[in-house]
């Protein structure tokens, strides 16, 4: 009987787990590879110089790059399969990928973008949407969706994609990985097929801090400086408030960090709307022309409105012609947005230069040569794939109105993982002037593993009373289970097996 009972407890469980699996791949079919890659290749780094010459920088490395960068011999398919068709293998590679091979780092494919690298999902039909390793069920972000999966399935050390107004911070949000958007400009970006040339920054996404800097430090091309601590770190109270979550999970986890490393002096608060209504002058002058006297638009929102036209606008500059001539099946939203009318007067371009140089200048004087301004990464947590809540206007607004800082000011931006809530990464994300990208590099070093203890300990101080209720329940069930069956109550335990069970699928299901 006791051997009968054990079997039973065996294949309930058993049985149980195969209907969850099976569950899950009706849901969605998980690839080996997590659908990262759109191709495999090999680019070897040279041979090591003879002593005493120091071995390469990247030596023991290695990377993928997304679709949008050319590689010798191959054609860069950015992310659609009509562009692949009319297109030539490349030439040449491009020198930004040149440079981490040289640097000893090794290339083992390219990953995928979103349809032309345009949007912030991650979701592509035509090559299918790569999985997020930190939430299965939800998006992995966009556009450089399989580089950032690559790095969180701890496929590569590093990974390569383009930032034009989220590519590399967003899905470095969403899959729990370290982010980095360089300053505009400090990275070739020849060899890369653009989408917004004003915007688009090559971007690095990274596991840990240590990697992030010695593959920064080689991109930039920067020589040796002594590291420097910041005078001022800045809390954008009303970038907080952008957040779906509580706001206090990043900005309490961020002042501890801070009075731990720098002390509470260092500590200042800002509030942007005002900052940047102040210091960018021109925003009132796209207000005028573009919304019509309107006066519920923020100066956030209409950061978030120059850069989605700028984007929209150079975007069809550069390969409108392409897009009328093939027609490509695109996505519904994209091809929304891309062939929307937009009638842009030479005044209106130039108004948007102008707020991007004032910006640039608000950012740079706001944080001078030592400060780090912290805002979040994204307002909402991943949302579930094949959810409409992307296309909300809230989403888009409150995600645009974070992201076109750094890409209308050209700063450098670094989006750094703080676990999870809800079962949902989290992120925040430090900013520095433009050209501080050594400073910002050197900071997050510096702050990052105290970040991550913080993080931990502010996590399970806010765990739901459902959450805290329902773990409790399982452990308690579980237990008399246990009992049950030393007892050879066997109908019992077999009860409470299904109990148990029931607990944990609800808890994998949340």
């Amino acid at each position: 009987m006791a051997s009968h009972a054990a079997n039973l407890w065996v294949l309930l469980g058993l049985g149980l787990a195969g209907i969850f699996l099976m569950t899950k791949r009706l849901k969605k079919t998980i690839k080996a590879d997590f659908g990262a890659f759109i191709q495999k290749l090999e680019l070897l780094p040279p041979p090591q110089p003879a002593p005493p010459k120091a071995p390469h920088p990247l030596t023991g490395l290695n990377f993928t790059v997304s679709d949008v960068f050319d590689i010798e011999g191959y054609v860069t398919g950015f992310g659609h399969p009509d562009w692949l068709r009319t297109h030539e293998p490349s030439t040449r590679t491009s020198p930004v990928v040149l440079a981490l091979v040289e640097g000893g780092a090794t290339c083992i494919g390219k990953t995928v973008v979103d349809e032309l690298a345009y949007s912030i999902h991650g979701e592509n039909k035509h090559y299918s949407t790569p999985t997020n390793p930190a939430a299965p069920a939800r998006i992995p972000g966009g556009s450089s969706s399989g580089a950032a999966v690559a790095v969180a399935a701890d496929f590569v050390d590093f990974s390569l994609g383009i930032d034009t107004l989220g590519g590399i911070r967003v899905p470095a949000a969403f899959c729990g990985v370290i982010g980095f958007r360089p300053s505009h400009g400090v990275i070739s970006n020849t060899g890369i097929i653009p989408v917004s040339s004003s915007l688009d920054t090559v971007g690095l996404f990274a596991k840990d801090p240590s990697t992030l800097r010695r593959v920064g430090l080689v991109l930039l091309q920067l020589p040796f400086s002594v590291q420097r601590n910041p005078k001022q770190i800045l809390l954008a109270d009303d970038c907080f408030e952008l957040l779906k979550i509580p706001k206090d999970r990043i900005s309490q986890v961020v002042t501890n960090s801070t009075e731990k490393h720098f002390g509470r002096q260092v500590l200042k608060h800002e509030n942007l709307e005002k900052y940047f209504s102040s210091k960018v002058p021109s925003l009132k002058e796209f207000y005028s022309q573009k919304i019509n006297g309107d006066s519920k638009f923020s100066s956030l929102t209409l950061l978030a409105n120059v850069a989605q036209i700028l984007q929209r606008y150079e975007f069809k500059c550069t390969h409108g012609e392409w897009i009328n001539s093939e027609k490509p099946v695109l996505d519904s939203a994209i091809s929304a947005q891309i062939n929307e009318t937009l009638d842009m007067t030479d005044k209106e371009i130039e108004i948007c230069k102008s707020i991007r140089t004032e910006m640039r200048l608000a950012v740079n004087n706001l944080l001078k040569d030592d400060g780090i301004l912290v805002i979040p990464t994204t307002a909402y947590p991943p949302p579930k794939l094949g959810s409409k809540e992307i296309f909300s206007d809230d989403y888009q607004n409150r995600s645009f109105s974070l992201l076109s800082i750094a890409s209308i000011s050209g700063c450098c931006q670094v989006t750094l993982p703080l676990g999870y809530h809800d079962k949902c990464p989290v992120s925040v994300s430090f900013i520095a002037r433009h050209g501080g990208d050594r400073f910002l590099l050197d900071t997050v070093q510096t702050v990052y593993s105290s970040l991550q203890e913080h993080a931990d300990t502010v996590a399970k101080s806010k765990l739901s009373p459902n959450a805290v209720n329902q773990e409790h329940s399982a452990e308690v069930v579980k237990e008399k289970g246990n009992q049950a069956y030393k007892d050879k109550q066997w109908q019992k335990a077999i009860g409470f097996a299904y109990v148990y069970l029931f607990f944990l699928l609800l808890s994998l299901f949340h």
